[in-house]
């Protein structure tokens, strides 16, 4: 397990799918700090095996954005199952609609496959224990549910 260095260089990273639980990145040995909701404009979370954020005008994602070592967030995307994610600027609102750049790792709309909804029902878990907003949940609810 690695374990994050103070003398690390730090980033910032919008997290929207089950990265959002601390416990979670703590079990990689990962130990983010400044935890904060916001949410990015302009995005939309699909589920599929994984979830990802793909552009759509008039949507928001809702997430956490986090401060974590440059290092620590290139072993967590070097997992096998998370290679394909791509590195992507983003502006994160946080709740007092304070804007901050960031990066938010999304894997291609065209490499988005299959279903999943035993990610769906545990981020929907994790979403409602975040206080994410009831129509956003609802949206989660609908991957959770699909056959």
């Amino acid at each position: 397990m690695r374990m994050s260095r103070g003398a690390d260089k730090t980033t910032r990273v919008f997290f929207y799918g089950l990265f959002m639980d601390e416990s979670h990145l703590a079990s990689k040995g990962i130990r983010p700090h400044a935890s904060r909701s916001g949410y990015v404009e302009g995005f939309c979370l699909r589920i599929g095996e994984r979830a990802t954020l793909i552009p759509e005008p008039n949507s928001r994602a809702y997430g956490l954005l986090m401060e974590m070592a440059e290092a620590d967030v290139a072993v967590l995307y070097s997992d096998q199952t998370l290679r394909d994610y791509i590195a992507e600027p983003v502006l994160v609102h946080l709740a007092n609609d304070t804007p901050l750049a960031a990066v938010c790792y999304n894997l291609p709309a065209a490499k988005l496959t299959g279903r999943n909804p035993q990610y769906a029902t545990a981020l929907l878990a994790l979403a409602t224990k975040l206080g994410m907003p009831d129509h956003y949940l609802a949206h989660i609810r609908l991957a959770a549910e699909a056959a």
